[in-house]
């Protein structure tokens, strides 16, 4: 019954595949081609399931393992599983969600957020700096954020892609969080410019730490 549950959902994905949205979804760096929307659609109608949602991981085929996400119980997965699927996450969809959607959920969250943190893999690293921000938005006692803005000062500018976007997310979450070190966190960000001229559409805030510790703050007076 599994194996055809599992063959059955295969098949649905492979009917969701759309050439366009392979092509968007490529320049992201991710190889999937299912639309997102109706990937939510499918997972709504499965419901949770882990079983499958362990066997959708193991096709090691993105838009699976993305349904596997959507589809699992998050705080099921014993800390050397997450860390395992999370060296297998190739693409950067699959990464995000897996982080975002069952670690922080998940008991063992703050202690792969230390294990990963100090991981000189730079993609595991940057879950440990996603990990890390979440702490800093809801739970910042116990994190050293001075010392936090002292390795981002010294690593941002130079780091790998991955890392760098996690790093500067966590430099602007501090400059939003803690009005004691916002001016440092907007001085460094000036210094450095990392991602001074990403391109922003209209009505997004830019990831550019200034721009987007300012626009929060106001925000938050607004209320």
């Amino acid at each position: 019954m599994a194996e055809t549950t599992l063959a059955g959902v295969m098949a649905e994905l492979a009917q969701l595949e759309d050439p366009k949205a392979r092509v968007v979804n490529e320049r992201h760096g991710d190889d999937h081609g299912v639309n997102l929307s109706r990937l939510r659609a499918l997972a709504k109608r499965l419901k949770t399931q882990q079983e499958l949602a362990r066997q959708l991981w193991a096709t090691d085929d993105s838009a699976a393992r993305l349904l596997a996400i959507l589809i699992c119980r998050p705080k099921a997965f014993a800390r050397d599983e997450l860390d395992a699927m999370l060296r297998e996450a190739r693409t950067p969809k699959v990464h995000d969600w897996l982080v975002n959607y069952v670690v922080k959920k998940n008991p063992h969250a703050e202690e792969l957020r230390v294990a990963w943190f100090a991981d000189p893999d730079p993609v595991v690293a940057s879950a440990g700096w996603a990990l890390t921000t979440e702490r800093v938005a809801k739970r910042p006692e116990g994190l050293d954020l001075a010392a936090l803005l002292d390795v981002i000062e010294a690593e941002l500018k130079d780091a790998p892609a991955r890392l760098q976007w996690a790093m500067n997310h966590c430099l602007a979450q501090i400059g939003i969080e803690d009005a004691a070190l916002r001016a440092r966190a907007i001085d460094i960000g000036e210094r450095l410019e990392v991602l001074k001229d990403y391109p922003t559409p209209p009505g997004c805030t830019s990831p550019y730490a200034p721009i987007w510790i300012a626009e929060m703050v106001r925000r938050q007076h607004d209320r």
